[in-house]
């Protein structure tokens, strides 16, 4: 997959030859996407930060002790996509052409794949767990060690995946031209040899995840409708909802919205992707500044699922209010304490969900 996700010809294994080919510059879509990928950075940062802090130390603690560690993956993620796609997307926007050496354009290249993979994989993650949690409950005592399996799992199969970047990317210079660009180039003999490449990781970072959250999704919610029918049937006065514990239906709504945001952000992304893997002619009838948004409304999804977490979560929300009066008050770093001392009526809200 081809790392500068701008998809501009000069970063694709097959550059126009030297005298058809000028350098690319530092255009005012790129001076815009530079400045919105500077402002997600930084909500990202901070709100995904807070989050871990939260599940870690905080009040976020209260949470079922299967379900910290995938709130937690999901944010260490979501920080790896934030602290090395972003600040690596703005400065190759910057710079335009590659100073930092083969080396590291093969470390960073890989770095940037494995934080996208390990975030679709996490959430495939989730959905597994939200699968288990309601068609199968009498299983919850093993929720604990089936997740850490599977988290390891996704982790593994992430820098497995993620490897052949440090391979078939490096640094390469143009003629005639003081240009230098971190490519594929020379590594695929044949263009479908790229496309092919590009497929692969297109099915691995989008189809494969979105099908298994699909089909966990739809088990889960056509087992609820079953639910439902049986309870009307037997004449019960209470709802579908009534007989799966409020704190799992809170929990799976939450992680409903969190998948849906993934697709949202993703799906134009990927498709102008496809797109420009077959009908590469296309960056001549498509505007510099379409490829530029799609990219950094991808980046979106990383600043969505602290939100959506904190929207479901009251002991997410009295963290951050209480970091908030500690600073206003004393004007000190963030410092939680591990547990709070009292248990509100706000904290009652937020039972852990099994």
């Amino acid at each position: 997959m081809s790392v500068n996700t701008s998809l501009h010809v000069s970063n694709t294994s097959r550059l126009p030859p030297a005298v058809e080919w000028t350098a690319p510059s530092f255009t005012r879509a790129a001076q815009a996407r530079v400045a919105a990928t500077t402002l997600l950075f930084l909500f990202a940062a901070v709100s995904n930060l807070a989050l871990l802090v939260s599940v870690s130390r905080g009040r976020g603690r209260r949470l079922a002790s299967h379900l910290r560690p995938l709130i937690m993956s999901l944010a260490c993620a979501d920080l790896m996509m934030t602290f090395i796609v972003m600040p690596l997307d703005v400065a190759w926007n910057v710079t335009v052409q590659w100073y930092g050496g083969g080396g590291l354009c093969k470390l960073l290249c890989f770095l940037k794949l494995f934080a996208m993979q390990t975030s679709a994989f996490i959430l495939v993650v989730i959905s597994l767990d939200r699968h288990h949690a309601i068609l199968r409950p009498l299983d919850s005592l093993n929720a604990h060690h089936r997740n850490r399996k599977m988290l390891q799992l996704a982790w593994i199969l992430s820098a497995l995946i993620a490897s052949p970047q440090l391979f078939i990317f490096r640094t390469v210079k143009a003629q005639h031209e003081d240009f230098t660009q971190c490519v594929t180039h020379g590594s695929f003999h044949e263009r479908w040899h790229e496309t092919a490449y590009n497929m692969f990781h297109f099915v691995t970072l989008y189809v494969i995840p979105l099908l298994v959250m699909s089909c966990c999704y739809t088990c889960i919610l056509i087992e609820i409708n079953r639910q439902l029918h049986n309870t009307k049937e037997s004449s019960l006065r209470r709802s579908g909802t009534d007989m799966i514990p409020k704190a799992r239906m809170k929990t799976l709504k939450m992680t409903i919205i969190i998948v849906l945001s993934f697709v949202v952000c993703w799906t134009p992304y990927y498709l102008l992707g496809i797109w420009y893997w077959f009908q590469p002619e296309m960056l001549n009838v498509t505007p510099e500044y379409v490829h530029h948004l799609l990219f950094v409304f991808g980046n979106l999804n990383t600043c969505c699922d602290p939100v959506i977490y904190g929207l479901y979560t009251p002991s997410f929300r009295a963290d951050l209010a209480r970091c908030c009066r500690c600073r206003s008050a004393a004007g000190s770093p963030l410092a939680l304490d591990p547990l709070p001392a009292q248990q509100g009526s706000e904290h009652r809200s937020d039972p852990p969900a099994p």
